[in-house]
């Protein structure tokens, strides 16, 4: 077993290349979605056509200090996309975990014919994220289901769910932990964990890590989301794509995150939340995609980094940033991931990248 380490000889086993598609998927262009867009989901619809879910904010944000929403897109060929009015899913003031923000979302079908959303919540200063969810019947029209869907260790979030072929769910999702590194020093580590389910609403966290947070090489800062494909019957492959994020270099003073700041409401930071969120995101780090394969969806061999942008003095809209990533099926074995980039200037956006036909195995 290589287990987490990096392979050398598993690009076959995984991906293999990804192609960067030309210009953007979508950006920033109205009042809704004006700051900020990341965190893509998308799904194909029964007529052929592709919705993207997103998390936006914007200057039309329920209340001032909203950090973030759902909001969706339309596109015939999966490459344009026109934005579709509304939101799908904004966060509540009265509900504790989610008061602040709802972000990241992930799409599962329902036998009934309707739609369930899981997405990442947030709610005030010092409250752990929390992964709830909410279900549609049109995939317009969203309400929010009771109670929480999965918590534990110092927040979970980024979460990807999975359609398992033995007819159960898993959501594959970061966990925080603050624990301590080599030295004794406490630090913050940001792990894939994963949980079960046979009805989709009660989770069980399964034994282990799917992914350590190993601090070393490009990957420093720990991993933000995981994207997972089950293989299509008993003893074939399941594939991964995964964000991870590289640290500022030793020395630089890096502004306190508005969602760590206690004092963001006083301070203004939480109501220019997106603002001073990209300052923190441009102070030095990157992020970056790579691959891992399973036999199991359980044990994960590290793979390539496949998106790996030009860094703050490059080109191109994923220069900086390429993270939280939504895979589809596009025909002839083909996929593509739709992910969220960030340019030199600061500017995130919803970028895309296609694979050759699926490897055989």
């Amino acid at each position: 077993m290589i287990g987490n380490n990096r392979s050398k000889d598993v690009k076959s086993e995984s991906f293999g290349d990804w192609i960067r598609d030309s210009g953007v998927r979508l950006e920033c262009s109205r009042t809704l979605d004006g700051f900020k867009v990341q965190a893509p989901a998308v799904v194909r619809l029964a007529n052929g056509d592709f919705r993207l879910f997103y998390t936006a904010v914007g200057p039309a944000r329920p209340y001032p200090t909203c950090q973030g929403y759902i909001l969706s897109a339309l596109s015939r060929d999966g490459l344009k996309f026109t934005p579709e009015p509304g939101i799908r899913l904004a966060p509540q003031i009265g509900i504790v975990v989610r008061s602040l923000r709802v972000i990241a979302p992930t799409i599962a079908w329902l036998e009934n014919g309707s739609w369930r959303m899981y997405v990442e919540a947030r709610g005030a200063f010092g409250q752990p994220t929390v992964i709830c969810s909410a279900i549609s019947s049109n995939m317009l029209d969203w309400v929010y289901e009771d109670g929480i869907r999965l918590q534990g260790f110092d927040g979970v979030g980024g979460c990807r769910y999975v359609a398992m072929p033995d007819g159960r769910g898993r959501l594959y999702c970061f966990a925080n932990e603050l624990r301590p590194a080599e030295g004794g020093q406490l630090q913050r580590f940001h792990n894939i964990v994963s949980a079960i389910s046979t009805d989709g609403l009660q989770f069980e966290i399964e034994p282990g890590y799917r992914l350590r947070d190993i601090k070393t090489g490009l990957e420093t800062a720990g991993i933000t989301a995981a994207e997972v494909v089950a293989p299509a019957g008993v003893g074939g492959l399941w594939r991964m794509v995964y964000s991870a994020w590289q640290d500022v270099a030793v020395g630089t003073v890096v502004p306190l995150h508005p969602s760590q700041d206690p004092d963001a409401e006083s301070n203004g930071r939480s109501v220019d939340f997106a603002a001073a969120s990209i300052v923190v995101d441009m102070a030095g780090y990157r992020s970056r995609i790579f691959t891992a394969f399973s036999e199991d969806g359980l044990k994960w061999h590290r793979g390539d980094c496949v998106i790996d942008g030009e860094g703050y003095n490059g080109a191109g809209v994923d220069a900086v940033h390429a993270e939280d990533m939504s895979l589809l099926e596009v025909g002839n074995g083909q996929y593509r991931m739709y992910y969220a980039a960030c340019d030199a200037y600061g500017n995130w956006r919803i970028a895309s990248a296609a694979t050759a036909a699926w490897p055989e195995t």
